[in-house]
């Protein structure tokens, strides 16, 4: 019995063996492309060697078609020229009645008829990269309703008593409607 047992387990063994080891020793289907299969037929009609063979970079879009890819489009976004005169007033419209009441946006206090953030200093630029260390806050949802859907690749955002358009991945202020606590 213990012979049976042990030729069996050899058996099982060297089947889980072999199916384990068979994906590693598959090849891509022709279909599959850039494989070599596909190499050595388009070499063997005489087609166009691939791009790597050729040493080119693929410089063209990476994605095709529809269905909501933003990839390859480009947003010109003016620094210091998004925010029109409307929208300035209706963050004004939505902030001036609150400031008023003596009600201060999250992060700030109020101190001497307004309200002032922790650091005075106005610690941002237009043009720059919002630094690392400070706080912002996102806007309200009456106000993005008001402002419009931001530019893509940016949002809105509350520093302070400042609105700022900024950019998602760099950080970088691209426009602001300042000090709305001085209505």
């Amino acid at each position: 019995m213990p012979v049976l047992h042990r030729s069996l387990s050899t058996a099982l063994l060297g089947a889980a063996l072999a199916l384990a080891t068979a994906p590693a020793l598959a090849e891509k289907p022709p279909h599959a492309g850039g494989g070599k299969h596909g190499q050595s037929e388009e070499k063997s009609k005489g087609g166009k060697p691939h791009k790597s063979e050729r040493g080119d970079r693929d410089d063209g879009p990476r994605h095709s078609g529809s269905g909501g890819d933003r990839t390859n489009l480009s947003v010109n976004v003016q620094i210091g020229g998004y925010f029109t005169d409307a929208q300035r007033r209706t963050v004004v419209d939505y902030y001036e009645p609150r400031f008023r009441a003596g009600n201060c946006p999250p992060g700030l206090a109020k101190k001497n008829n307004g309200c002032m953030p922790p650091g005075q200093a106005k610690q941002w630029r237009r043009g720059a990269p919002l630094p690392r260390d400070v706080i912002y806050y996102p806007v309200p949802d009456a106000i993005s309703i008001r402002l419009g859907v931001p530019p893509s690749g940016h949002k809105y955002v509350r520093v302070a008593t400042d609105i700022l358009l900024i950019a998602v991945g760099t950080g970088m202020v691209i426009d602001a409607i300042e000090d709305l606590s001085r209505l």
